[in-house]
Order: C-alpha cells, then structure tokens, then sequence
C-alpha cells in the first residue's frame, strides 16, 4: 500500500469532535468521581491504638446491692440499744421540776445485778449485815471535793427512808435484766430531794477498774466538769 492511500485510510477513520463536547465530557467525569469519593466512608489506614479504646471490663454496680443502697437503715436495725436499757421507776414518792416534768435517774443493768446479788437474802451476810442487812444505794450530793460537790453513797436498810424526804427508783422486773435464776435481790436507789435535783437525768453505773470496783454516776445533764476519780463535780450555771 502507497503512503497516499495509508493518509487516505487514517483520515478517513478521524472523527472531528467539536470543543464544546470536550469540555462537557470533562466536566461530567470530574462530577462522577467527585461523587464517588464523596459517598465513600473513610477508612483510617492505622489502628486506634488498644489503650485509647475503652476498657471492656469497666466496673458496674452489682444488682445484689440495690437493696441495700436504697434502704440503708435497713442493716442498722440490728444494732438497736433500747433493749439495753433498764426501765426504772420511781416506787416512792415521785418529783417534778418547776415545768412539771418528772425527777428521774436511770440505773444500769450493771448496777442493778450488782444491786441484787448485795441485797439478796439468800447470800452469807457478814456479821454486820446480819444486824443491818442491805436493802438500798442511797446517794447523795454535799458542797466539798475538787469541783465544789460530791457524791456520797452508801448502802443502807429499808428503815433509812424517809417517805416524806426520799425518793426511790427501782428497776422494773420484767426487764431483760431480771433473768431466770438471777439473785432475789432488789435493785433499789434512795436518794433525798436536794440530791435528786442535781442528779435528774443522769445513771447510776457500777464499774469495775484496776483500783477497784464502785457505783458511780455517769452522764449527768447538770455537771460541767468532772474530776478525775469520778466522785466530783461541778454544775452548770
């Protein structure tokens, strides 16, 4: 074939595009794969590092203790005191205040039991308590000691009292210190008018110390200051 009619051949098979085609195909490819990376989610090429991520073991409130948190007295219901208490009553003679309310002092389930085995009549008495045997703990407050008063106590027969002048406080019988087998004994304190106004409130305890053991009393409302030995007090203005 002559290289006039390859020309020939060549230009025949040339198909002339117009410039605005051109531009208009360039513009709809650049649209189409504008689209396609725009639709596309990104995906990292590195790892999130694993202790970025969150922890998979992270702790949660255990179900078991919704109850308890909800009803936190619920536990502390065991741990109630008043049973510990004795209930005293004034037997003889009562007293109020100037408001009316009544003169009271408490005695401890210690002091009571020691109460009662010192006046149980079934014990071997000395030979002075054979004579005066103990029926009471009388206590009362004079001026003198360290902090201005003191308690004076001791213990006496029934025949000391005074039913115009004393008051006597006794522990109930059916209280949980009066168990079965327990000492016959009773669980009595005297004490006189004057006494009783300095020592409304407070409890009669029987304590047992290095020293020795003793009645004392505790948690007076009307002393500011306490020496130590317990036996003095001040009052309150």
């Amino acid at each position: 074939m002559s290289k006039h009619s390859l020309f020939l051949l060549c230009r025949s098979r040339t198909v002339a595009i117009p410039p605005q085609t051109i531009i208009i195909n360039l513009h709809n490819r650049y649209i189409t794969t504008t689209t396609t990376f725009s639709q596309t989610p990104y995906t990292p090429t590195r790892a999130i590092p694993t202790y970025l991520l969150p922890s998979q073991n992270q702790w949660r409130p255990q179900r078991a203790l919704t109850p308890y948190l909800r009803h936190p007295r619920t536990a502390l219901a065991a741990f109630n005191t008043s049973a510990m208490v004795n209930a005293t009553v004034a037997t003889l003679n009562p007293q109020v205040d100037e408001d009316g309310q009544p003169l009271l002092v408490s005695i401890s389930p210690r002091a009571a039991k020691r109460l009662r085995e010192i006046t149980n009549p079934a014990a071997s008495p000395s030979a002075t308590q054979k004579e005066n045997p103990y029926h009471h703990l009388r206590i009362t407050v004079t001026s003198g000691g360290c902090h201005g008063f003191q308690y004076l106590m001791s213990l006496e027969p029934s025949s000391k009292i005074s039913e115009e002048e004393d008051t006597v406080f006794e522990v109930e019988e059916d209280t949980p210190d009066a168990v079965p087998g327990a000492p016959a004994g009773q669980a009595k304190v005297v004490m006189d008018s004057a006494s009783l106004e300095l020592l409304s409130g407070s409890t009669v305890d029987y304590t047992t110390e290095l020293i020795g053991s003793q009645f004392k009393i505790v948690d007076n409302p009307r002393a500011s200051s306490n020496c130590g030995c317990g036996t003095s007090f001040d009052i309150k203005e």
